[in-house]
């Protein structure tokens, strides 16, 4: 077995040309291969869900057996078991396969395999030294994907690391964007075809779960869930600009709501520098997201009940009229936010520097949970204390306190599992979901000040304040109940 370390960089089709004339290829004289790949899995796509591939390469006269473990793609980074033999097409033998459970699973299914789709692409390679010890190959593949009669360009960059550290790919990937428009890829060849041969339209990307264990280290923590969270984010960014559904910006915007709350909860264990560099830069993009997000939501929930209230009114339409000029602008702005090569940059820098934290400090994950957990609900309730019969400004910063805290259990569910835990978490997502209508609604009361100034939009801010108001004392009520609620970190 063979273990496969690499980042996938997409290019648009201008930039291909300009790969081979790259400074640091000076010199090097590229290996031309044509490579036509046929993928395997069952009718059912059991491989698929067990993220296997299985595939017959064609390289000149030569056919390869391989079998890989998939996991998913992290700013471009795969990391991922191999084992490739020679063999000859349509005979699937997996002795070779060192794994036993895995070998076990193919030779079960071996019956069953039947061919999916095809790449077909040119590669050209160079063996890059970047310094002494450490090699690198550089791989530029142009070609297709077939999948079923249906095609879609293949055009990227893979950089292979076959001797030296991590910090060395990435440091080749940051060199390389100085001056080529890449952007860390987030789907595999294989996972771009599976798409285009179920031929449906893309979803959103919601958070995957974290396995967090209580005996992992409090950084090896850290970074499975700030690399979580960055799937969760490059899931959705294509979509947040071709597409008008609003889901792709609100899960792009939790996402990074997910990662600022991660990096605030492990503060006191990072670098000072890490959150100095990263965190604003974070929440320039996340400031972005939430504009087009207010402007979603409103269009969705709020002006439709104003609507209805206030049917018949002028301020109603101008307001209508003004809201999807400026949700189309706003989409327009984020999905130009998440197409340029800062935010490439970012990608490729947070994860490097993500996987560069030293391991020491902070101790077992296990210790660490009841003192992160600890630490933000008391800070939930002093801002608790403040929001009870207080303005929008109070709510507001109560809801940021309250969002840490819940996506902290969220991080940390599978050490605190137990009926402790389900009653404290419901009772909180009543809370939070309180807290969110609430905040709609002031959020409303200024996109409304913005579109109708003065005393044009009067009217409907009146009936939105009446809405708060009506509100409050359920908020109360939540807010107790919240409070009564029995704190599953000091069972655990």
């Amino acid at each position: 077995m063979a273990t496969e370390t690499e980042i996938k960089l997409s290019l648009p089709a201008h930039a291909a040309s300009q790969v081979a004339k790259q400074a640091l290829l000076a010199g090097v004289e590229p290996q031309r291969q044509l490579l036509i790949n046929t993928y395997y899995d069952t009718p059912d796509l059991r491989l698929r869900r067990e993220r296997i591939v299985v595939r017959y390469r064609q390289k000149g006269s030569q056919w390869l057996l391989t079998v890989k473990t998939a996991p998913q793609l992290t700013a471009g980074l795969a990391q991922r078991s191999e084992w490739e033999v020679p063999a000859r097409p349509g005979a699937f033998d997996f002795s070779h396969v060192d794994s036993d459970s895995l070998r076990d699973l193919l030779e079960s299914l071996r019956d069953e395999l039947q061919p999916l789709f095809t790449t077909h692409f040119r590669r050209h390679i160079w063996l890059l030294e970047p310094r002494h010890g450490v090699r690198i190959e550089l791989a530029l593949d142009r070609g297709w994907i077939d999948a079923r009669g249906q095609r879609q360009t293949i055009r990227e960059v893979e950089l292979e690391l076959l001797s030296g550290e991590l910090g060395d790919l990435f440091a080749l990937a940051g060199q390389l964007q100085d001056s080529l428009p890449l952007h860390p890829e987030v789907s595999s060849k294989s996972e771009r075809a599976y798409r285009l041969l179920a031929d449906a339209p893309l979803a959103a990307v919601k958070a995957p779960p974290i396995a967090t264990e209580a005996g992992m280290s409090c950084i090896g923590a850290f970074r499975m869930i700030a690399l979580s969270c960055l799937y969760h984010l490059q899931g959705n960014e294509k979509s947040v600009g071709r597409s008008d559904l609003p889901e792709f910006v609100h899960q792009a915007r939790v996402a990074i709501r997910r990662l600022r709350s991660a990096i605030r909860l492990w503060e006191p264990l990072l670098p000072e520098h890490f959150v100095a560099r990263f965190d604003p830069l974070w929440q320039g993009l996340a400031r972005q997201l939430g504009d087009t997000r207010n402007w979603d939501v409103f269009l969705a929930e709020t002006l439709p009940v104003l609507a209805e209230a206030c049917s018949g009114r002028g301020e109603v339409e101008r307001m209508s009229s003004y809201a999807r000029r400026r949700s189309a602008s706003s989409r327009r702005a984020t999905g130009k936010a998440l197409g340029t090569a800062d935010y490439s940059r970012l990608l490729i820098d947070f994860s490097a520097a993500l996987l560069a934290l030293p391991e020491a400090g902070g101790g077992p994950l296990g210790t660490f949970v009841p003192r992160c957990l600890k630490k933000s609900a008391k800070q939930v309730k002093k801002r608790a204390v403040d929001a009870l019969g207080a303005g929008v400004a109070a709510r507001h910063r109560l809801r940021v306190a309250f969002k840490q805290l819940r996506y902290a259990l969220e991080f940390f569910t599978p050490i605190l599992e137990g009926p402790v835990l389900s009653n404290y978490h419901h009772s909180a997502s009543c809370l939070q979901d309180l807290l969110g209508r609430l905040n709609d609604l002031a959020v409303a009361e200024q996109l409304i000040a913005e579109a109708l100034p003065g005393r044009k939009g009067k009217r409907l801010a009146g009936w939105l304040a009446a809405q708060t108001e009506s509100l409050l004392p359920e908020f109360s009520r939540a807010l107790n109940d919240f409070q009564q609620q029995r704190e599953p970190w000091q069972v655990a």
